[in-house]
């Protein structure tokens, strides 16, 4: 049996100024808004070429406040190349990480920066991202 991880809820405290981050500096595709009724609302977005989506929204998250949830992990085939994308977009992102690797092998660039390659940003609410370059997984699923 395969099992396949969809969903991530998000929490956030303002939905909007959330969903225009996502949306328009990450670049996430809205894949819908729905408002449910009186204090709930749901807006689910997807990373491009990702099949697992983040939920954030009104009345979705009774025991997570905003901001708390980190570690949230997205990979790339090109982890400079997506730095450069969030900072023209006006994310505040990290410097290029090294984690476990050799830092010297690194700035001849290439796949040197596989698996090892990160950056690091947080969304309005303080909820923590990193992006790790992985290009063989990222190019298969392209």
């Amino acid at each position: 049996m395969k099992w396949t991880l969809e969903v991530v809820v998000v929490p956030v405290a303002d939905v909007d100024r959330a969903k225009a981050f996502y949306a328009d500096k990450l670049g996430f595709a809205v894949d819908h808004d729905t408002v449910l009724g009186q204090g709930q609302r749901v807006v689910q977005l997807t990373p491009p070429g990702s099949g697992c989506s983040i939920v954030i929204g009104e009345g979705v998250v009774a025991h997570m406040p905003p901001g708390s949830l980190q570690g949230m992990q997205l990979v790339v085939a090109d982890v400079a190349r997506a730095r450069a994308q969030l900072a023209e977009r006006g994310v505040a992102v990290s410097e290029i990480n090294v984690v476990g690797g050799n830092a010297d092998a690194v700035r001849q660039g290439g796949t040197a920066l596989d698996n090892v390659g990160f950056v690091f940003f947080r969304d309005p609410d303080g909820n923590g991202w990193a992006v790790q370059q992985i290009s063989a997984r990222a190019s298969a699923s392209a």
